[in-house]
């Protein structure tokens, strides 16, 4: 089937077109990039880009003061005073758990002591009544 005739192939003529306009047009952005009027542009977009973003923060701040409704920043400074909070309460109940083991230790303390001395008086009754027993003859 083969003639001698080359069949044009469409796809190959589009991806060598492709690749040659690939190849001019890096060149072409490549040089331009590396300018510093390109530079100094793009220094300019980013500035505007920043001013921009002031001035919607900015209105945006407004708007939610006026119609009383917190901001971005009010939620985080909420945010961190709460959990500033948490840890005060957090410290507050070691405290008092401390506090609370402290008075459980007296607790016992006066419990063993009140054990102790009944016991005590107990030995002296007993120690009584073997003084009575030997005095007898």
């Amino acid at each position: 089937m083969n003639n001698g005739t080359k069949t044009i192939d469409p796809f190959e003529m589009w991806k060598n077109l492709y690749d040659q306009a690939e190849t001019y047009w890096s060149k072409v952005l490549d040089e331009n990039l590396a300018t510093e009027d390109f530079s100094r542009g793009l220094g300019k977009v980013l500035d505007m880009n920043l001013q921009y973003k002031k001035l919607v923060n900015d209105s945006t701040k407004a708007y939610l003061q006026q119609m009383n409704m917190p901001s971005k920043e009010d939620l985080a400074n909420l945010a961190t005073m709460m959990i500033n909070v948490e840890e005060k309460i957090d410290h507050i109940e070691e405290v008092v758990d401390g506090f609370l083991d402290i008075e459980m230790t007296q607790q016992k303390q006066m419990s063993e002591i009140n054990t102790l001395k009944s016991e005590v008086k107990e030995l002296h009754k007993k120690i009584d009544q073997i003084v009575d027993i030997l005095q007898k003859p």
